[in-house]
């Protein structure tokens, strides 16, 4: 397994999550964060302008670990190639099973064993899937502000 995405600031994630999504979808979460007293993440969303590409994230800014350094996403390489298929095996193994199996071993999350978004490039150190599970969005808001304006 080799590393691809650690550290992902908050107008990344705003691409990611605007490109599988309508503009009605879009202006309704923009409203929603300004209301609930996170301006700067719905600036993320909006300054990115139009995305297009398949479904990655159900997370907005801010509300994925990648953004607070504790989430990484790792593709498997095996024979001197990258493989992305999460079903592929080589010599009867899936490495991305492996990976999360060793992940939770040791006491991380791994996507990989998610039901809603299967995410099996992805490990966060938080059981918690969302970290409004942990803070309230107007604290998320000012962090992201705080770390990436």
């Amino acid at each position: 397994m080799k590393p691809c995405d650690t550290l992902r600031d908050p107008y990344t994630q705003a691409r990611l999550w605007r490109q599988s999504r309508s503009k009605a979808v879009i202006q309704k979460k923009i409203n929603e964060l300004k209301e609930k007293g996170a301006p700067f993440l719905a600036h993320c969303i909006e300054s990115v302008g139009p995305q297009s590409g398949p479904h990655i994230t159900n997370a907005i800014p801010g509300l994925s670990w990648h953004q607070w350094g504790e989430a990484v996403d790792c593709y498997w390489s095996a024979k001197g190639s990258i493989i992305w298929d999460i079903n592929a095996k080589v010599n009867g193994i899936n490495g991305y099973q492996v990976y999360a199996e060793e992940a939770e071993k040791l006491g991380v999350t791994a996507g990989y064993f998610w039901v809603k978004l299967k995410d099996s490039p992805h490990i966060q150190f938080r059981q918690s899937i969302s970290p409004l599970d942990t803070y309230p969005i107007e604290q998320i808001d000012n962090n992201m502000h705080a770390c990436f304006q």
